[in-house]
């Protein structure tokens, strides 16, 4: 159980019973959810009771599993038209994305990771972890390092504390001091890179999505691989991405975003 789930009692265990549910990617018997739970078991069988009760869960009984509920299905459904920078950014990166044919992406920060919140295929899509809906890490993806350069200090400094620093390739950023260094550098140029730091032979550019004030509302990268370019050939499409990105938060001005 994390600590900030303690500290918001009922509610914060409440959520992140859903969150492991989620977790899954597919329905869950109860000793699944319980054998990953820090909860007591009477104490997660009565949360769970209430979040099945309210449409929060969904219990099938012929097969006993329970899985995220329509009434979540309702709520994220109202949290992308209100919350997500999707809607707003849909022309924008439509045309990016005929203009350029390569794969973009469009994050937010959600807890110091990338929320992918759309994406737009190439002309010859990629297999790729990144689709919408999922989380990848901050740390070494080139949208969640373009998105935490541009964070206040205090943002910053809880944003760094969030990432776990797993080495998913031999060319992952491991160390938090490594990745100061590197958003500095980022922040300098207004764009990030993914030198196969995620996943083997994928590479992208990316770049913030900033208001007026400066505050990050979101990132945005171009991504393709290791056997179709180069990072340097990318690096061309950086007009154009720089374009779109004040396009996005010329539209966003009057939409209020979640904090990070």
């Amino acid at each position: 159980m994390s600590s900030q789930a303690n500290k918001d009692g009922t509610v914060g265990k409440a959520l992140e019973i859903l969150d492991d549910v989620a977790a899954f990617g597919r329905p869950i018997r109860f000793n699944d959810i319980l054998s990953n739970s820090r909860h007591p078991k009477a104490t997660l069988y009565r949360l769970m009771q209430t979040l099945t009760s309210q449409g929060m869960l969904d219990y099938n009984p012929d097969h006993q599993t329970y899985a995220p509920g329509v009434r979540l299905v309702r709520l994220a459904h109202s949290a992308w038209q209100q919350s997500s920078l999707a809607p707003i950014a849909k022309p924008s990166i439509d045309r990016l994305s005929t203009e350029l044919g390569q794969t973009i992406h469009l994050a937010q920060l959600d807890n110091g990771q990338a929320l992918y919140v759309d994406k737009r295929d190439s002309t010859r899509p990629i297999q790729m972890f990144s689709q919408a809906g999922k989380v990848g890490p901050g740390y070494c993806t080139g949208v969640g390092k373009a998105m935490l350069a541009f964070l206040d200090k205090n943002e910053q400094e809880k944003a760094l504390a969030q990432q776990a620093f797993y080495a998913f390739t031999d060319k992952t950023i491991t160390g938090s001091e490594q990745l100061l260094a590197e958003l500095a550098e980022i922040k300098k140029s207004g764009m990030s890179f993914d030198r196969e730091e995620h996943e083997p032979n994928i590479i992208c550019i990316a770049v913030p999505i900033l208001a007026p004030s400066g505050r990050v509302l979101g990132g945005m990268s171009v991504t393709s691989t290791t056997n179709r370019t180069t990072l340097d050939q990318l690096q061309e499409y950086a007009p154009q991405m720089k374009k779109a990105a004040k396009e996005i938060a010329t539209a966003s001005e009057n939409w209020q975003f979640p904090n990070h």
